[in-house]
């Protein structure tokens, strides 16, 4: 599974590095659904994790696959912190908001179109899911992502530390 997941991340990595363009979403369908926040990022509501949301209809399938993890890792990555400045510029409070914005309690998912057009997004949460697949505590991870991204990037997101 290791394996898989660091493929899966190479290969989003290098789509991503390519410049690979916002999905088209056809609004008019999905109008209800389907909403633009104030830095630009596509916030889209879908029944439940299991059904994606149509802004990645365009994505790979490795794109998907991040997408369908980080939504069901959000009891790890809520605690792990973005180091691309979406705090500052989407309001996000950790990796988990980059790719889902809110779990309703009916289950909805309002997911987040951010994480399509950020490799450090990316990383961050494959990164998280490979080291919880390892073994490693959420304060190892959370440890080991503020030592890797403390130089270089922006400021993190204001994510409490796990106990």
């Amino acid at each position: 599974m290791k394996k898989i997941l660091f493929i899966l991340l190479s290969s989003i990595l290098v789509l991503s590095a390519c410049g690979q363009k916002e999905a088209e979403v056809g609004h008019e369908e999905h109008a209800e659904h389907i909403a633009h926040s104030e830095n630009g990022d596509i916030q889209e509501t879908t029944a439940s994790a299991d059904v994606l949301p149509t802004f990645l209809d365009s994505q790979s399938e490795d794109m998907k696959l991040v997408y369908q993890a980080a939504a069901k890792a959000n009891d790890i990555l809520k605690w792990m912190p973005c180091y691309c400045g979406c705090g500052d510029s989407a309001g996000h409070m950790s990796n988990f908001n980059c790719f889902v914005q809110e779990i309703k309690e009916n289950g909805e998912v309002v997911w987040d179109d951010h994480g399509t057009r950020c490799a450090a997004c990316l990383e961050i949460a494959v990164m998280s899911i490979n080291m919880t697949q390892e073994g490693k505590s959420l304060v190892e991870i959370r440890n080991a992502i503020d030592e890797a991204y403390k130089e270089g990037y922006a400021t993190p997101t204001d994510t409490p530390m796990p106990s």
